[in-house]
């Protein structure tokens, strides 16, 4: 072992520049375009290079602050030891708190309670009995929550609780959750509305630990937003209520430390990982420019894995969704985390579904120890440039939302629902052309899978309410939709691959055809080889298949696809799978189905399943 007191690791190796990295990755490109090559174009505005070396450090202003120092890039703290949160619904207060007793005994520190209904001060302590309220984190949210606000902080002053031992928090938002929901953020009265708020921070002035205003940023997310712009939204509200309190008569001081931010985490891992590293930082800024101490300025997030990403078919893939998300929300320095369960798409999460999405984050702090080290992510060349980036892109929208009069104001004149509608669409058109995967929903299906009967249609529907709010919806749903309507249809629609030809393009792109058509639900037949047209041919008959899939190789189609139309004679749907260069001759023979990476798959399967009348 080299001893590095004395001697560089590696020292033997020349070091390599840049240019001649960079000659070598022309050579191998052989011609093709480095941009469309090897240039990631993400969806947030910027582009992302293949590799960073430390020279692209330079000019981020940022680097070098630690853990727990402004403008807090690295973590609010000076340890990464994450809350881990989960949520229970609450109509019966008994019930809920028998649930509330139970997780806390399974690794849960940190408790949510969505309040169905409004709650009397004797239901209060129901649902709070035997919780040790200085031992845990308590949020709350649901209905009616300014009055269990006010009832719960009433209990504390009657049941001397120590203040400064108190962490807790409460989902006040009229100005993200009541527009992005109601199309209004405070009814009938929006000055009665925050003149409560400031009553209520008043309330709790000397509760150092205590939050009233949380920013559901998550709502951008779940609606089909980019990173960028669930960050540039989260940041405009929240400097809109600092605004706006502040008005009222709060300090800069106060109003910053009673709000909460909470953030979607998607499976893009290192953007999540930059994007709170980021929202740390800018938040940071904009708190200083209303001049309280530093300490005022530390940003609390509060995650909750996706839920637009979620799929009903295939569902146990949503634990790896979940974990993966996980991962980036606890390497980002997040203050709590909720994992939200496989099953929560399509039903009531079970008991099993609820200890499986615990365990995940019980498994990330006790195995793999991801608590014990802060900001691990930092001085990563790639994840410092991702947060400058996405600081950058966040930065411009915040500013541009500024101009048109500040979050409330961007809201109401239709601006944000815009934006996230348009950024949604664009993610659909990349899932129905597979440049974005969802496994089990668009590529690598169940092949055998049929939805059971307890999944309703509307599980799968995507709903568009009218006027200015935000519909949250899945990414998959579309795909569901498609395939369960092939589920209940009564029907078992079937494609046979006819494999002919050249063996190795053959079974490969029987294989890509089998996971087109298993996406609607559509039976698959694969076929190992046919030694001649006929044979195969016979075959695909005999099966009685409604479609039939022609897999060779791009030289064998010219011969193949016209032979195999004519033996078929009409009885089937001919498909070819591939873009063979003669493929003008083909449609000319009155061949004119094709399918390939650059098919609209959703489409495609549309057409084809209204051909069969399904």
């Amino acid at each position: 072992m080299a001893n590095t007191k004395h001697e560089k690791l590696f020292a033997e190796f020349p070091s390599v520049s840049t240019e001649a990295w960079e000659e070598v990755i022309t050579a191998d490109l052989k011609g093709a375009d480095y941009e469309r090559k090897l240039v990631w174009r993400t969806g947030e505005g910027f582009n992302v290079r293949p590799y960073y070396r430390a020279e692209n450090l330079e000019g981020i202003r940022f680097l070098g602050s630690q853990a727990g120092e402004f403008p807090y890039v690295r973590g609010t703290r000076t340890d990464n030891r994450w809350r881990i949160h989960q949520t229970v619904e609450v109509d019966d207060p008994a019930k809920a708190n028998a649930e509330a007793l139970d997780i806390l005994d399974k690794g849960v520190d940190s408790l949510g309670f969505c309040i169905g209904k409004e709650l009397t001060p004797a239901e209060l302590d129901v649902l709070l009995q035997g919780i040790c309220i200085t031992a845990i984190d308590l949020v709350f949210s649901g209905k009616h929550i300014g009055r269990v606000a006010e009832a719960v902080l009433d209990k504390l002053e009657r049941e001397h609780v120590a203040k400064e031992e108190v962490h807790m928090a409460f989902c006040i938002d009229p100005l993200v959750k009541n527009l992005a929901t109601k199309g209004d953020f405070c009814s009938p009265d929006g000055e009665k509305c925050f003149a409560r708020i400031t009553s209520l921070i008043e309330k709790a002035r000397e509760y150092k630990h205590v939050r009233l205003v949380n920013i559901s940023a998550q709502l951008f997310g779940n609606a089909g937003s980019t990173i960028v712009e669930e960050l540039a939204f989260a940041l405009a509200a929240g400097n809109d209520y600092l605004a706006r309190l502040t008005d009222k008569g709060v300090d800069a001081e106060t109003a910053a430390r009673k709000m909460r931010f909470t953030f979607s985490v998607s499976s893009n891992y290192f953007l999540e990982i930059a994007k709170f590293r980021a929202a740390r930082m800018l938040w940071a800024n904009i708190v200083k420019g209303y001049g309280p101490q530093n300490c005022a300025c530390k940003m609390l997030i509060h995650a909750e894995t996706s839920h637009w990403n979620q799929t009903v078919y295939d569902p146990y893939v949503n634990m790896l969704r979940g974990t993966t998300e996980a991962m980036s929300a606890a390497i980002g320095g997040v203050y709590s985390l909720e994992v939200t369960p496989f099953d929560r798409a399509f039903e009531t999460p079970t008991e099993f579904s609820k200890r499986i999405a615990r365990n995940a984050e019980l498994l990330l702090k006790h195995e793999a120890h991801f608590d014990q080290v802060v900001d691990p992510a930092g001085g990563s060349y790639f994840v410092e440039n991702l947060t400058d980036s996405i600081a950058n892109e966040a930065w411009k929208l915040f500013l541009e939302i500024e101009e048109k009069g500040g979050y409330t104001a961007a809201y109401q004149s239709g601006y944000i629902k815009e934006r996230v509608e348009a950024s949604a669409a664009a993610k659909d058109k990349n899932i129905a052309t597979r440049r974005q995967i969802l496994l089990g929903a668009n590529q690598y299906p169940n092949f055998t899978e049929v939805a059971p009967t307890e999944i309703a249609s509307e599980t799968v529907t995507r709903k568009h309410a009218e006027g200015n709010v935000l519909t949250p919806y899945r990414g998959a749903m579309a795909f569901e939709e498609m395939r369960l309507h092939v589920d209940r249809s009564g029907k078992e629609p079937k494609a046979f691959m006819l494999t002919c030809g050249n063996l190795a393009m053959a079974r490969a792109r029987a294989q890509f055809s089998c996971n087109f058509f298993a996406c609607a639900g559509i039976r698959v037949m694969d076929n190992t080889y046919f030694k001649s047209l006929e044979e195969g041919a016979k075959a695909a008959l005999e099966s009685k298949a409604d479609i039939v899939v022609v897999c060779a190789s791009d030289d064998d189609y010219a011969e193949a696809a016209p032979k195999v139309k004519e033996l078929l004679g009409g009885k089937a749907i001919l498909v070819v799978a591939g873009a063979p260069a003669c493929m003008p001759e083909l449609e000319a023979q009155g061949i004119k189905n094709f399918i390939n990476v650059k098919s609209n798959v959703l489409d495609t399967l549309q057409s084809y399943l209204k051909e069969m009348g399904i």
